[in-house]
């Protein structure tokens, strides 16, 4: 099963027609697909795991930000916040860590149902 760009599109709320992020949701796409083919040890993605393919393309487009420019004047996420003389600290990148190390154990219910044994040999 190929996932589509155009069906992904209307869940982050973009346009069908807008083609200014289409290489990012390619790779994101793409990214997630080998994602579940390397842990389900399967040549492609089934059509039982199309939606959770889109819930973690999603995930993975809203979370890490791909295909925005970081730069100085883009804070990251808020770290801290001091109420007397309001004082707000930043995190030096949107990057969460931890959301990386969560994102495949959220999904494993699902994807272990499609997930393949294989020895040890056959990788």
């Amino acid at each position: 099963m190929t996932l589509d760009i155009n069906d992904l599109k209307p869940l982050l709320g973009l346009e069908v027609t807008d083609t200014s992020k289409d290489s990012v949701l390619t790779f994101v796409l793409g990214n997630v697909a080998e994602v579940i083919c390397n842990y389900c040890h399967i040549a492609e993605v089934p059509r039982g795991l199309e939606y959770t393919a889109y819930r973690m393309a999603m995930d993975l487009y809203r979370n890490e930000g791909i295909g925005e420019a970081d730069s100085e004047d883009t804070p990251g996420r808020v770290t801290s916040i001091d109420e007397g003389d309001v004082k707000t600290s930043f995190a030096a990148s949107r990057f969460d860590i931890s959301y990386v190390h969560s994102l495949l154990k959220v999904y494993t219910p699902q994807l272990n149902r499609y997930r393949k044994l294989v020895r040890n040999d056959d990788c």
